[in-house]
């Protein structure tokens, strides 16, 4: 119906996304009334607002050019049928919301007309157009909908739920986890020296904010650091990876502190990323993946080159599988770089060490710059399962491996059992990089001037622990093994409580802090989706989400393989809130799977 009235022109399309909103062309509109208003329902508390917005949006149709193919109202317009087509109080939000930007660019558009001013000089058609095609599904539309429902909420809306739970991202702190103390007294020490005089702080917590104080400019954490980091904690970080890797030397010019681990992985990949047409760079990343890695391929005008891994083996990597992503991906770009993710985001699993020497061998044949994100390296539940990090089975394999295969590995203080994510600390390690590109990485560092020293402080305790003599010694580890403790048990419970619900299945949570369950979803819910223009995982979360309060990411946004469908679903929620929600979530897909059979 949509895609008709487009053809016919602007006042017949918005006219027809009119009529598809909940309750659309059910009374006829006032004599008055434009094309879009006739076919408009009784809104009842809702209409104001939409009507409104449909004046304005009828208004903006009789402006040049509006709704003209590949345009951006085209797009908004396309947004709010799918959104309208839900039906029910989610199809009034989303098409609120949307009807809103139409109205707000309909106001711009005729003020603008009115005072004889040219068009914006950057404008969606305009701009860039790799930022366009960004896409970043962890805080994507679903999210922004989950933001409204906990607004609607506050407002006193009724819904059938209470409270939107957010299990789509790994923010610890956010669903109730405590923060470390002995971290949070230093922190506090070092951004309010006066507290060294308190009787209040442990004297082991003055002693670390009075070392990491003199190492700062000024003596304050309000200095910029050099743009490496601090060098004192760069020092640390390398101790912790000697510690960490069983005594193979780490060298604080090869580490690089960073806005978390986030702000690394780009800037890696921006040194490596080059050329057009079919000499295009491309970098092996692993699908499900976490979608950071895809978004900034796309800004980068890189080519995305997807090796899948094995879900019938609990997400394991097949080095044959990188072979044919390897040699598909050379028809049509250079590749360049191979990803890994271990523990496995959203997968998680943990790879074993022989697998790891399946990848390094397979990176140094091919000539794979390797980047190994390993931020939840502490966090491994499962029995059997042990951390390898890449550079100590690389070091530990000896030549020519050892001393030839690029490497960068990167770690952060936003997962572990810090889950400090606000804080934004985080480091890479580079490993046989030519000294001139660390060079460049270093100039490219300096742009940004330096990571946030919160974060900096924060890395440097996570690195640097009490030590066995320090009097917080005992509460830090206490602390630490609770956290760990409740995230393998949450763990479990997921895997377990999925595996009971019919038309689920959830491998093992070996390490992180996601489960990534598989779900069957009826022909006739695929085939509902696709009239709506969605992914039809998409379509079952934003269900989900709007029945429940349940906020999940759909497996679409983090790539599967054809006809299958997934969610992410982080395990932190308070064990309390956590075996309800997972209980509610199956229930709800049953009922799904009922109303579509």
């Amino acid at each position: 119906m949509w895609a008709g009235a487009a053809a016919q022109g602007p006042l017949a399309t918005t006219a027809a996304t009119w009529a598809l909103l909940p309750g659309g062309g059910q009374r006829q509109a006032p004599p008055e009334a434009g094309p879009i208003s006739a076919c408009a329902p009784a809104w009842g508390p809702e209409r104001p607002a939409l009507w409104e917005a449909a004046v304005a949006v009828e208004q903006e149709a009789r402006a040049p050019r509006f709704l003209r193919p590949g345009s951006v109202t085209q797009e908004t317009g396309l947004l709010c049928w799918r959104g309208a087509k839900m039906g029910g109080p989610r199809g009034l939000g989303l098409g609120r919301a949307l009807l809103g930007v139409m109205a707000l660019r309909a106001v711009e558009h005729s003020q603008e007309a009115a005072n004889g001013l040219k068009e914006k000089v950057l404008t969606l058609d305009s701009m860039n157009p790799c930022v366009r095609r960004v896409e970043y599904a962890v805080r994507g539309p679903i999210v922004q909908r989950a933001l409204e429902l906990e607004q609607e909420l506050r407002q006193g809306v009724k819904k059938p739920f209470t409270e939107v739970i957010r299990a789509n991202i790994g923010d610890a702190q956010a669903m109730g986890q405590i923060p470390i103390t002995f971290p949070r007294q230093v922190l506090a020490l070092c951004v309010h020296p006066d507290l060294l005089n308190s009787p209040d702080f442990p004297d082991d917590a003055k002693r670390r904010a009075e070392r990491i104080l003199q190492a700062c400019g000024g003596h304050s954490l309000g200095a910029y650091s050099i743009s490496a980091g601090v060098q004192m904690i760069r020092e640390d970080v390398a101790r912790y990876i000697e510690r960490r890797d069983g005594g193979i030397p780490a060298d604080p010019n090869n580490i690089f502190l960073s806005t978390g681990a986030s702000d690394a992985i780009v800037t890696v990949l921006k040194l490596l990323v080059t050329g057009e047409g079919r000499t295009r760079t491309g970098v092996l990343i692993p699908t499900p993946q976490y979608p950071l890695y895809s978004a900034a391929l796309a800004e980068f005008n890189a080519v995305q080159v997807d090796y899948y891994l094995d879900e019938e083996r609990a997400w394991a990597l097949d080095v044959a599988e990188l072979r044919r992503a390897l040699r598909q991906a050379r028809d049509h770009c250079r590749p360049r770089a191979l990803c890994v993710i271990n523990p496995g985001n959203p997968t998680g699993q943990v790879q074993t060490r022989a697998c790891i020497e399946d990848v390094i061998r397979f990176a140094f044949e091919e000539r794979l710059f390797l980047l190994a994100d390993e931020v939840y390296q502490d966090n491994v539940y499962a029995e059997g399962s042990q951390f390898h990090s890449f550079k100590k089975v690389l070091t530990e394999m000896g030549p020519p491996y050892a001393a030839r295969q690029e490497l960068a590995s990167f770690h952060s203080i936003s997962k572990g059992f810090m889950g400090e994510c606000g804080f934004r600390g985080g480091y890479v390690e580079v490993v046989n990089m030519d000294a001139a590109v660390k060079q460049q990485m270093q100039k490219l560092r300096s742009v940004r001037l330096c990571p946030p020293t919160p974060g900096q402080v924060l890395l440097d305790v996570a690195v640097s622990p009490p030590a066995p003599s320090d009097p917080s010694f005992a509460q830090f580890q206490a602390e630490r093994r609770a956290v760990l403790a409740e995230l393998a048990a949450k763990a479990k419970l997921t895997e377990q409580v999925f595996n009971e619900a019919p038309g689920i299945r959830c491998n093992p949570v070996q390490g992180a802090m996601y489960s990534f369950p598989r779900m069957e979803l009826p022909p006739r819910a695929v085939q509902r989706a696709q009239e709506l223009g969605l992914a039809p995982d998409m379509f079952f979360c934003l269900r989900l989400l709007e029945e429940t309060g349940i906020c999940v990411v759909p497996g679409s946004g983090f790539g599967q393989r054809e006809g299958t469908y997934h969610f992410r679903m982080t395990i932190l929620p308070p064990m309390e809130k956590l075996r309800p929600l997972l209980e509610k979530l199956s229930q709800f897909h049953a009922k799904f799977t009922c109303e579509y059979s």
